[in-house]
């Protein structure tokens, strides 16, 4: 595996768990299951929002709101899958 198409894959993975992770606990937070009163939950939570926050705010201004529910991870998911499975296998050439 080339240097180029490795270090894409693994940061698109680690971009893609982020989103995962980010997605669940803002489920988690809005169903009252964790707390943000917690220091180490809200910690963690803002962390993760700040990392996020930035790649998703272009798709939001793009997206229109669908009811209260916002669909720019899923977006952002298929993109990420789409530069997993097309960019990195032409690199390879495979």
């Amino acid at each position: 595996m080339s240097a180029l198409a490795f270090l894409i894959n693994s940061i698109a993975s680690i971009v893609w768990w982020l989103i995962l992770i980010y997605v669940i606990m803002s489920w988690l937070v809005g169903f009252n299951v964790i707390n943000l009163q917690n220091q180490i939950v809200r910690q963690i939570y803002y962390g993760i929002n700040s990392l996020v926050e930035p790649i998703l705010a272009p798709i939001r201004r793009i997206l229109p709101t669908a009811g209260g529910i916002d669909f720019s991870p899923i977006v952002l998911l298929i993109g990420i899958e789409f530069l997993r499975i097309f960019i990195v296998r032409d690199l390879l050439g495979v």
